[in-house]
């Protein structure tokens, strides 16, 4: 099946107005690849708050040079609507298969 979406890098910059000041950026880029695994499962929880779910997707995406130099800054990647938490990044060069795990809440592009 194939995949079109965001990948999100978070990367901590320096601000050109306030030197030695650093703050988290975060940048979206899009990319297009396939989906080698599709799994999901609920994580019950016992205090009686919404369960939470988790895929177990696998997305191999071809890498071009901006995306194999941002490995380390990679956080999330857009699935059928929502961002979601890259949990693994396997290089098999040109391609880095990434494993997803449950619903990204950081800093979004």
């Amino acid at each position: 099946m194939k995949w079109y979406g965001k990948v999100g890098f978070i990367e901590t910059v320096e601000r050109d107005d306030r030197p030695g000041v650093w703050v988290k950026q975060a940048t979206e880029r899009e990319y297009v690849g396939d989906l080698i695994r599709n799994t999901s499962k609920w994580s019950h929880n016992d205090n009686g708050t919404n369960d939470d779910i988790n895929i177990n997707n696998q997305i191999s995406v071809l890498s071009d040079p901006y995306l194999f130099n941002s490995i380390h800054s990679i956080r999330y990647i857009e699935f059928r609507g929502t961002f979601w938490d890259v949990t693994g990044i396997d290089v098999q060069y040109p391609r880095l298969i990434i494993s997803l795990g449950g619903v990204y809440n950081g800093e979004t592009a």
